[in-house]
């Protein structure tokens, strides 16, 4: 195995592991997954470019590795490869079939090797979800059917590999019974807001409210010049103007790679730039994927935004809206779930004591409360790992599963009380949150 080959392994390991993902179905590694796709990719070719970006094909998409960072650590060809093989599409594009329509333009524009690489991912997801979902495989094989429509430059005989998946799959699902009186389910991680709620929601603040002015330089400055005022006044990227025009943008780390007088310039990526009314939600979606999200004014790119700038106040606002409506209401789905008060027998003496505690300076207070109100989230977590039909009703997989993303979303709100850094150690709790705002 090349050098190549095992850096990108680890790069994906500590990457996916460093959020605890976890296989959806069987709370496995999501290695497993990355390690199926790339054996898949390498039974037909010994590119190992293309076996690198397949132990890579979902990182940038589920980890807070960005495709900069791909680039960086693995080169161009890489990178260009995984960029084809990461969606395009927002979710406030529309629904699921219409972001599905969006990323299957992306995917029939890419390059035979990364249609390769998706054919793989396709077998093994196909395999995974009509084991553990059959309801779901019956949209996944739809959507699969279309996506292989669009590959046509792939490898032939993985094309056929894959129609020959999907039509097992098909025989499978015809022969199972959906059970479709148990899918009112909600997860936790998806009762945020109400849809109307959330559009006004998002309208608070947008990327104007935070973005940078961006520094521009003309494409004929010599780039020692562009480093010393970068240096000079601790900023990292500027736009790059043709005869007055922006046409790109270069950066500090652009500029010290390079070895020549000229301005290293890159182009924007259609995905990375946003107008200045954008919402913060749509902002984080790009940073999941870029270093920095571009915002467009009076039709020009004027400003800039990056993950550092998720700690200014306006965006911990909006979190911490976010994260307080939300134990609201997963307080409204205990009280709905349990009987009167049977929910009392679930947390400890000790706790349910600091509760009535509080309770009773509420009433002090003359403030109206429930005990239930009173709880702290971790105890109202502890309801949802406890109880066996409410956790099958929030929509995890298993205890552990709850517990992980209870943790990360204390994780959170504590920083964000406390004004610590966010976008550090918290990224992948904000990123789904925010996507959840999109949906």
């Amino acid at each position: 195995m090349s050098e190549l080959v095992n850096r990108a392994i680890r790069f994906a390991t500590e990457a996916h592991e460093r959020i605890d993902h976890l296989r959806k179905y069987s709370n496995l590694s999501y290695t497993v997954h990355l390690e199926q796709v790339a054996k898949i990719t390498a039974s037909i070719t010994d590119d190992e470019e293309m076996i690198s970006a397949a132990w890579l094909h979902d990182v940038v998409e589920d980890t807070p590795a960005t495709l900069e960072d791909i680039e960086r650590e693995f080169g161009s060809s890489v990178a260009i490869l995984v960029r084809e093989l990461t969606d395009i599409s927002k979710p406030s594009d529309g629904n699921r079939a219409e972001r599905k329509s969006i990323d299957k333009g992306h995917l029939a524009q890419a390059s035979g090797r990364a249609q390769t690489i998706k054919l793989a991912d396709l077998i093994d997801n196909c395999k995974d979800i009509t084991k553990h979902d059959p309801r779901f495989a019956r949209v996944y094989v739809n959507e699969m059917e279309a996506l292989l429509r669009v590959l046509v430059n792939a490898d032939e005989g993985l094309m056929s590999r894959a129609r020959r998946t999907m039509e097992k799959s098909v025989l499978q699902l015809g022969k199972v019974q959906v059970d479709t009186d148990n899918f009112d389910t909600v997860s936790v991680q998806e009762i945020v807001f109400e849809s109307h709620f959330k559009r006004q929601y998002n309208d608070i603040f947008s990327a104007k409210d935070i973005a940078e002015p961006l520094l521009s330089f003309d494409a004929k400055t010599q780039a020692e010049k562009i480093r010393g005022t970068f240096k000079d006044q601790y900023q990292q990227v500027a736009t790059v103007l043709v005869d007055g025009k922006v046409t790109g943008f270069t950066t500090l780390s652009l500029l010290d790679e390079s070895d020549t007088f000229d301005i290293p310039k890159r182009v924007f990526s259609s995905d990375q730039v946003l107008s200045g009314d954008a919402g913060l939600a749509e902002v984080i979606h790009v940073l999941t994927r870029h270093d920095y999200c571009f915002v467009r004014l009076l039709g020009q790119v004027h400003g800039v935004i990056s993950r550092d700038d998720i700690n200014k106040p306006y965006v911990r606002m909006w979190l911490f809206g976010i994260i307080t409506l939300t134990e609201l209401r997963i307080t409204e789905l205990i009280k709905a779930h349990f009987d009167d008060d049977e929910w009392q027998n679930l947390i400890p003496e000790a706790r349910l004591k600091l509760a009535e505690n509080l309770q009773r300076e509420r009433k002090n207070l003359n403030q109206h409360c429930e005990l239930i109100d009173c709880l702290q989230l971790a105890d109202k977590g502890l309801l949802l790992i406890k109880d066996a039909e409410l956790l099958t009703r929030t929509g995890f997989s298993s205890k552990n599963a709850a517990k992980k993303v209870l943790k990360q979303f204390q994780s959170l709100r504590n920083n964000l009380a406390h004004a610590q850094d966010i976008s550090t150690y918290d990224w992948a709790q904000i990123a789904r949150l925010s996507i959840r705002m999109l949906e």
